[in-house]
């Protein structure tokens, strides 16, 4: 399989962490990461903007060939989980509009795929991450967690591929 840019995105309305890596084979590379922080101040539409724009602005300047984005997981707070869910479509409209396929991943797939533990905490995401990518320099959690959705999506791409195939 050719080598990819993959962009990880873990989207939230305070914090969206993005991480891109480039994926050849079993090797993955750290290329950059980065968290867009929206000013709590703005209405929901203005950091909805602020988020879009952030994305869209990693998208030019790293050219990722492939996104993946970490599905909702939904809570007990309803008005929580609908507003990360409009945050979800800005992470998920931001590469669809550049032309880039994206696939999902629920919370346990990556910190399976990336800890070996679909109830790994932050600080073993980050301790792997380490030995994964032992140039990363992640600026925040959100950003660890993009990174981690990256890997999650490099080592699952060859099964992406084929089901994409098949449902031709």
């Amino acid at each position: 399989m050719a080598a990819a840019r993959i962009l990880g995105i873990d989207p939230g309305l305070r914090c969206t962490g993005w991480g891109l890596i480039e994926s050849a084979g079993s090797r993955v590379t750290f290329i950059a990461a980065g968290t867009i922080r929206p000013r709590e101040d703005q209405s929901l539409p203005e950091r909805l903007a602020d988020l879009f724009a952030g994305l869209c602005d990693a998208i030019e300047t790293w050219a990722p060939t492939e996104a993946a984005v970490e599905q909702t997981f939904v809570n007990k707070d309803a008005r929580a989980t609908l507003k990360l869910g409009q945050a979800r479509g800005i992470a998920l409209l931001a590469p669809a509009r550049a032309g880039i396929s994206i696939s999902e991943y629920a919370p346990n797939a990556v910190k399976k795929s990336v800890v070996g533990s679909g109830h790994a905490d932050k600080a073993q995401i980050r301790a792997m991450l380490g030995v994964l990518l032992p140039r990363a320099t992640p600026d925040s959690d959100d950003a660890a967690d993009a990174l981690a959705i990256a890997i999650t999506h490099a080592h699952h791409r060859g099964a992406v591929a084929i089901l994409a195939g098949a449902a031709r």
